[in-house]
């Protein structure tokens, strides 16, 4: 089920959260939400899912708006909060069921279904007990299992990873990415490697504007610039490596790349590739040519480079 956000800005008073924001999530697609504190990811969170309106614009969850059909929206909708809000004092049995109840399923498939959740999201051996003597990472998992309790075509998960180790953020994603071959998912997270190792997807919004729009690789390759190379040779002197590397007519600068002045950082000028003549130089040399690598922005670079400070939204 697709969502479409065409165009919506939020104020709160003279505060701009949202800024004409546009984009576009398609079925069974996993979009990592991106942003620093104040961007205006769950603000666009809540307007999906018909718990705030914006000012201007609108947003379609399967072809029907969040204006004109707000009751038929959240009905395809499944949405963990940041917060979890469960209540602590309820079996995770008898939660689910509740929240079964609210959410319409028939009372025929209901048990069944809580059953379902229960083994999808690995509740088995909790699933008597109280909410409030899981741990942190249980109760995760109960907030997903309420989120999925109605089967909704859409989820929306804010932040859900937040206080967890990093055995639960694996057993959390593995269960996300099994979530996502089925339903569409919008996932926001400040862990910028677990959104690239989650997410087919990445937008990152600051300032409520979406700055770069993408999967992790085309971010790194838009961002990357320059070709950046590692280079690790032997057979002469430091001097003679610097001297001829910086003669080659595809190199830009070269720099030591540690103290000992046996690695070397090559940056190429814009448009070549410095790789060839690197390797031809070292067999005209009679040189061993012990690493040849290229260097990569991580979607943690990108991040910082496009909220960090004065943002060129055009850049990616």
């Amino acid at each position: 089920m697709d969502i479409n956000v065409k165009g919506i800005t939020k104020t709160y008073g003279p505060q701009k959260a949202l800024d004409n924001l546009s984009f576009k999530v398609r079925t069974g697609e996993i979009l990592g939400f991106l942003g620093p504190n104040g961007a205006g990811k769950t603000t666009t969170m809540k307007a999906i899912t018909c718990f705030i309106s914006p000012n201007v614009g609108d947003i379609t969850v399967g072809g029907k708006s969040v204006l004109e059909n707000p009751d038929e929206v959240k009905k395809n909708i499944g949405y963990l909060p940041e917060n979890n809000p469960l209540y602590l004092d309820m079996p995770v049995m008898d939660y689910l069921q509740f929240i079964g109840e609210l959410q319409g399923v028939a009372k025929s498939k209901l048990r069944d279904r809580v059953r379902e959740m229960v083994a999808k999201c690995g509740l088995n051996d909790e699933k008597h007990k109280k909410i409030g003597e899981l741990s942190k990472g249980y109760r995760q998992r109960v907030g997903l299992a309420q989120a999925l309790i109605h089967d909704p075509e859409v989820l929306i998960l804010d932040e859900p990873t937040t206080g967890l180790d990093p055995n639960q953020i694996i057993e959390i994603r593995e269960l996300i990415k099994e979530i996502g071959r089925e339903k569409t998912v919008i996932l926001s997270s400040h862990i910028l490697a677990e959104v690239e190792a989650t997410c087919d997807r990445v937008l990152i919004i600051n300032k409520g504007k979406i700055v770069a729009d993408g999967s992790p690789s085309e971010l790194r390759h838009k961002a990357q610039g320059n070709e950046v190379l590692r280079v690790g040779i032997q057979g002469g002197t430091s001097q003679e490596i610097y001297d001829a590397l910086s003669a080659l007519a595809e190199t830009a600068v070269v720099s030591f790349a540690d103290d000992s002045k046996t690695l070397f950082e090559v940056e190429s000028q814009q448009g070549l590739s410095s790789c060839e003549s690197i390797f031809k130089v070292c067999v005209d040399k009679g040189w061993y040519l012990t690493q040849l690598t290229p260097l990569e922005k991580n979607l943690e670079d990108i991040f910082r480079e496009l909220t960090g400070g004065n943002i060129n939204v055009t850049a990616i």
